[in-house]
């Protein structure tokens, strides 16, 4: 690696696609706990392929130099393990990408690491097609901030440097508010759509649309008490845009639940049911889904 790599730890599908992108405009290598195949395949939104080879590493074996960035880009249940194995094996103090959903891991390594550490939230979707291919399936847009507004300028180079690279991108002094948006949508659809193994869409059906109100409210009361300020039309016209929007797509705590991979649960729904203990507000419908998905098994084929 050299000063101006970008250290990608995590290849999933984010990961690739971070990886397939900014491989176009500066140097990156793309880690994980066993190295894909150098040679990778994206396919775009519009259904157009292109390959490019990266510089592929385990964590065990990182190149010995700091990078500029390292980018984390595993779920949150595995990104305090990542970040360990990977700042084990580097000289320096990089500046950090933390790009998980839920708002859990974020204060968490933001209070330990030495450097800069700049939170991402992102509506790009994308997932993997074997160890050598991964889809774009949906153009979105990053957020990038960190949760103390003192790095504004990181912010800003990386918004610029993921926009030259074909990723819409904006540095935003909000980005705790953001994160939290974020997690009250992801409450609302995904252990829904993981519980009755459903696509998106099928939330606006009987009998889950008063099942999405219902959490809805109980997020919206959490919320409240925690000072986050509601998106501008509301918190209903919120979830029910994203759906629409993703009415097609299976979720990832879906895909997790249905390949008996680890959901982010915990990421999700434990900040919402922690804020709800401490004001003292009931939440039956989010403890309900958190005790479900807790004992969630694979899908049998």
């Amino acid at each position: 690696m050299n000063d101006q790599t970008h250290l990608i730890v995590g290849p999933g599908a984010l990961g690739r696609l971070l990886a397939m992108h900014l491989a176009d405009v500066v140097p990156v290598v793309l880690a994980g706990r066993r190295a894909l195949p150098a040679e990778q395949i994206l396919t775009t939104p519009e259904g157009a392929q292109r390959s490019r080879r990266l510089a592929v590493a385990e964590l065990e074996n990182l190149p010995a130099a700091t990078p500029v960035c390292l980018h984390l880009t595993t779920k949150a249940y595995a990104a305090e393990a990542a970040y360990a194995a990977a700042m084990a094996r580097l000289p320096g103090a990089p500046t950090l990408v933390l790009w998980q959903n839920g708002y859990q891991i974020q204060p968490e390594l933001e209070r330990r690491h030495p450097g800069p550490v700049v939170c991402a939230s992102t509506t790009e979707g994308a997932w993997v097609n074997g160890d050598d291919a991964v889809t774009h399936a949906g153009r979105g847009i990053t957020y990038l901030g960190d949760l103390a507004n003192r790095h504004a300028s990181a912010c800003r180079e990386l918004a610029d440097l993921l926009g030259q690279a074909g990723l819409a991108a904006e540095a935003v002094e909000d980005i705790e508010t953001r994160l939290w948006h974020k997690l009250a949508v992801n409450a609302a659809i995904n252990p829904l759509v993981a519980r009755f193994r459903i696509r998106n869409g099928q939330l606006r059906d009987r009998p889950f649309r008063p099942m999405v109100e219902r959490i809805i409210a109980e997020v919206a009361s959490i919320l409240a008490s925690e000072h986050v300020p509601p998106p501008t039309a509301g918190w209903h016209a919120l979830v029910w845009q994203v759906i629409a929007a993703t009415a097609k797509n299976r979720a990832s705590m879906l895909q997790d639940v249905m390949a008996g991979r680890p959901t982010e649960r915990e990421a999700i729904l434990g900040p919402l049911l922690a804020a709800a203990q401490r004001h003292g507000i009931a939440a039956p419908c989010l403890s309900e889904l958190d005790a479900s998905l807790a004992q969630a098994r694979p899908l049998q084929r």
